[in-house]
């Protein structure tokens, strides 16, 4: 009974030490979700800037696995090259190993259990005050205190090595078999990494066992390299079902890892004498055991660092390999059933990290909208053209396409709690959710035109040329102005430009009055009823997505105007308001 609630108080440390590692790094991703993306956006503009950008978020957000799951969500955004991102990835890599300084110095040599107390009381009063409004610092403080106080339990619970000599055996047993222990224990570290999700608290483990004396400085030491490996696997599963150069920048990520790893095993022996250099006090010695985490620290913090200094040349031939790895364009398959690139276990706890791949999607939906009202106007005004019911057929698959894209993103979106997320982030999220409505609500009416293109086509409906000419600036209008919309979906609308909308809404609406007026003089002068019919259908279509674009447009100036996005994209800038009649 003893040992079994030995283990169980070992494994409650362990819960308690990785679950505040996790509230920590979610609560200051929440906190700064926004500052992080600009972070990352403006300071990659070369390699030695990207890894110096990967390594301060790393920093900031104590979670190599969260910064590199948002880099590669950057790459499926295009917001980042794949270069920056290799670079950000390698500086990441740098990042996490903050964290084991921060546990070999505090965690170790000073009694932090005092302060954990007080600060997940200080936590609690912001997270469960409604005013204060604060969750995300009360998760932050609550996070290092669970952190810190799972570290203090956990060092309780390990048993004295020196009460449990059979214990010693028998890893000394599984670590005195030179190189092949060391290729045990480096898998041993990977599998950690993967069972705990988190390369940061699988450090910190290592560090504990390794001041409690259950395992020696190379063991130890081999352990991290694993991590290393381990750590990869996050990035690579949030790269599932995202784009090529996502998944490009997760393979460079594991490529980065393993090949630094091998490279280390070859000269593990005096690397770990050139630590001991570096840092006084011996690791083999029972009576110095204490010196143990801080060279391990420094083990982690040095290999990483030469490792990058190795391949930070390299980062351009890493991006062609990784594309010879992963072969192919980002080009989309609307006859396949769409995929949201945004793994939702990943994205649960921070959401303020994947907006920007989620606004990406829009764009993408928007682009689909866009495509497909210039299909049905350009089959309206040819319904006879041979490739007619192809058109057609195109406009249902893509309407069809954005029927899942709606339903998918809107998904995601709406599983978000409101009571967890910032006021910017509740009203950016309600806002995404209206435009995607909005978007999906203009491909309706464009896949409508395009049907009755088609009945147009069909029972042979002659609609007169005077009728045509009016309808078509009519139609260019519109066009105009959903294509204006859609370009600042990654952008902000000020009050000046939400005016314009406004007034261009107005213009449509004049002009559909007119036109249906226009069409009822021709059928009292008698032409064709049905024909007439036709084209006041179409008005009402377009008029509809010239409401739908200005509701779009209304959203857009409810979100939070604070950055633009514009220029990451590598696109033209918006697209100037359509010229309207005064």
């Amino acid at each position: 009974m003893g040992f079994v609630y030995q283990l169980l108080y070992i494994l409650g440390s362990l819960g308690l030490l990785v679950f505040g590692m996790r509230l920590l790094s979610e609560g200051i991703q929440r906190a700064a979700g926004d500052r992080l993306q600009s972070i990352l956006r403006l300071f990659t503009t070369n390699r030695f800037t990207a890894v110096f950008t990967g390594f301060l978020i790393t920093v900031l957000v104590q979670s190599s696995s969260a910064s590199t799951v948002m880099i590669v969500s950057f790459v499926n955004a295009s917001l980042l090259t794949l270069t920056q991102a290799i670079g950000a990835i390698m500086g990441a890599n740098i990042g996490t190993t903050v964290t084991g300084w921060i546990v070999a110095v505090f965690g170790f040599s000073v009694n932090v259990s005092g302060a954990a107390l007080p600060a997940i009381g200080i936590g609690a009063v912001l997270v469960f005050n409604k005013k204060l409004r604060r969750n995300d610092l009360g998760e932050v403080f609550i996070g290092f205190g669970l952190l810190f106080l799972g570290l203090s339990f956990l060092k309780e619970a390990v048993p004295d090595i020196g009460a449990n000599p059979e214990l010693l055996e028998r890893i000394a047993s599984l670590s005195g078999h030179g190189f092949p222990s060391i290729v045990l224990f480096l898998l041993f570290g990977a599998l950690l990494t993967v069972i705990v999700q988190s390369s940061s608290a699988a450090v910190t483990i290592t560090l504990t066992m390794a001041f409690a004396g259950w395992i020696d400085y190379p063991t130890s030491a081999a352990i991290i390299l694993g991590e290393n490996i381990g750590t990869t696997i996050t990035a690579n599963l949030a790269a599932i079902g995202g784009s090529r150069n996502g998944i490009r920048a997760a393979r460079a990520h594991l490529l980065f890892n393993v090949v630094g790893v091998l490279w280390m095993l070859a000269f593990f022996p005096f690397f770990l004498r050139v630590v001991d250099i570096i840092l006084p006090g011996s690791p083999y010695d029972l009576a110095t055991i204490h010196v143990l985490p801080a060279h391990l620290a420094m083990f982690h913090t040095v290999f990483n660092l030469i490792n990058t200094a190795l391949f930070i040349g390299f980062i351009p031939l890493m991006a062609r390999l990784t594309i010879r790895l992963v072969p192919g364009d980002d080009e989309h398959d609307l006859t396949v059933p769409y995929a949201l690139p945004v793994p939702a276990r990943y994205a649960k706890g921070t959401v303020e990290l994947y907006l920007m791949e989620v606004r990406y999607e829009i764009v993408r939906m928007a682009r689909i909208v866009e495509t497909m009202i210039q299909s049905a106007w350009a089959l309206f005004e040819e319904p006879n053209a041979d490739d007619a019911e192809k058109r057609v057929d195109d406009c249902r698959i893509e309407e069809e396409y954005t029927d899942q894209m709606q339903e998918q993103l809107s998904a995601f979106l709406a599983g978000f709690s409101t009571e967890s997320l910032s006021d910017s982030t509740a009203t950016s999220i309600a806002s995404l959710l209206r435009i995607i409505d909005e978007l999906e609500g203009i491909a309706d009416s464009s896949y409508n035109v395009a049907l009755i293109a088609d009945r147009r086509r069909r029972k042979k409906l002659k609609v007169s040329e005077k009728a045509m000419e009016e309808l078509r600036p009519y139609a260019q209008l519109v066009q105009d102005f959903v294509g204006y919309i859609d370009g600042r979906i990654l952008d902000t609308l000020d009050d000046e430009a939400l005016q314009e909308a406004h007034e261009i809404e107005r213009s449509i609406n004049r002009y559909r009055n007119k036109l249906k007026k226009s069409a009822r003089k021709r059928i009292q002068k008698g032409s064709d009823v049905k024909a007439e019919l036709v084209v006041i259908d179409v008005i009402g279509h377009f008029e509809h997505m010239g409401d739908y674009s200005l509701n779009v447009a209304q959203a857009l100036r409810q979100m939070n105007p604070r950055r633009t996005m514009q220029a990451s994209l590598h696109m033209a800038p918006a697209a100037s308001p359509p010229q309207v009649e005064s």
